[in-house]
């Protein structure tokens, strides 16, 4: 064999030889990367809260959509698979109705809710995360208290939740992968899959670490006659149920190129409160079809459609119905998300457009919610 012909033969093996090593890693990285974007990605806490009964139980969850397998230098090894996040919403309560039926507010009662929910969290490998939710809570209101107007805040810390988040299904089509070459060398380029879809469980814990003093009033509470009445009453003001509560969830998450869809169900099974007084089970979901604007490998950006719901009976005071607190509410609004290296964010106006509740009730005008969130 001449000189020429095995320079030849060894540089072809050679380069395929760093072809086929340059595959086999991009096939590793990208599975990983999709195992794990995904994963975070639908990891939703059945979304925002849909009215003051699940300001109680509502769970903030960050929308990560960071690209997890870059390492940042600017957080040290360790905190490898924590991520922090901090949601707020707030909730206008102005319109009050009695039986579905909207009446006139002579008062001008309202009620303004806003909670803060730090979260926390930890992904212990590619099917379970463990995340706390510390909600902190202000809300000020305007009442009439018989012939009189009473007007008041309440703050303080609420209902702390731990959850655990298990990954039941997850499959995404193969992804694309090409080659440029700079020189001599072959460049391995990833492409996202096309498909891919996912559910994830949810169940938690919800502890009565919020003050729940504000639920005596119900024992203080009398009609007289002549006096308007009012639809804000000690448990719309109470920072705590009063009792410890399981959290069941259950989120679907679904993306073909650059189109979406995502569905989230969370029931919350209350257990026995304080001061004789129930909380009802509570059912909430929402979900939508969205676009993806700008999907690029290290920024995301896109827009969704979403309408989100909920059902409540009515919660018991010693033993006996309390009727004012019963509702089956939808809301529809846009939502916004947004992604850039390892911080994410969104936010989201809910407007109402259909409030069945039981008796005299103020019930929502908007709802304002978002968040920000960081992947370590």
């Amino acid at each position: 064999m001449h000189g020429s012909q095995h320079r030849v033969i060894c540089g072809n093996w050679e380069l395929a030889q760093q072809v086929a090593i340059a595959r086999m890693f991009s096939f590793l990285r990208t599975g990983m990367k999709i195992l794990r974007t995904l994963l975070l990605l639908v990891f939703v806490c059945g979304g925002a809260a849909t009215n003051r009964a699940c300001d109680l139980c509502g769970c903030y969850a960050p929308q990560l959509n960071a690209m997890p397998q870059m390492q940042s230098p600017l957080f040290p090894s360790w905190t490898t698979g924590w991520y922090a996040a901090v949601g707020e919403q707030f909730t206008r309560f102005a319109t009050v109705q009695i039986d579905g039926r909207e009446v006139a507010n002579p008062t001008g009662q309202y009620l303004n809710s806003s909670i803060t929910q730090l979260v926390a969290g930890y992904q212990i490998n590619s099917r379970f995360a463990l995340q706390l939710n510390v909600p902190l809570i202000y809300r000020e209101f305007k009442r009439p208290e018989g012939f009189e107007i009473d007007r008041g805040t309440v703050s303080g810390l609420g209902d702390v939740s731990l959850l655990l988040k298990t990954v039941l299904f997850h499959y995404a089509t193969p992804a694309r992968r090409s080659f440029e070459f700079q020189g001599k060398n072959p460049i391995a380029v990833e492409h996202e899959p096309e498909f891919a879809v996912s559910a994830i469980l949810l169940t938690g814990i919800k502890f009565p670490t919020g003050d729940s003093s504000r639920l005596e009033e119900e024992f203080h509470e009398v009609e007289i006659p002549g006096a308007p009445e009012s639809g804000i009453h000690g448990h719309d003001l109470t920072l705590g149920t009063g009792s410890y509560d399981g959290i069941f969830g259950e989120q679907t998450s679904l993306r073909y190129k650059n189109a979406f869809f995502e569905a989230n169900v969370q029931f919350t099974l209350r257990g026995d409160g304080t001061h004789q007084y129930h909380f009802a089970n509570d059912l909430v979901w929402s979900g939508g079809p969205g676009y993806f604007v700008v999907r690029k490998q290290d920024i995301i950006f896109g827009v969704q459609l979403l309408v989100s719901g909920e059902y409540k009976d009515v919660d018991r005071f010693r033993g006996k119905k309390a009727e004012d607190t019963g509702i089956t509410s939808i809301f529809l609004g846009p939502r916004l998300v947004a992604s850039r290296g390892r911080w994410s964010a969104e936010l989201a106006v809910d407007l109402p457009v259909s409030v069945d509740n039981t008796a005299l009730q103020v019930v929502p005008d908007y709802r304002l919610h978002g968040g920000i969130s960081v992947q370590f």
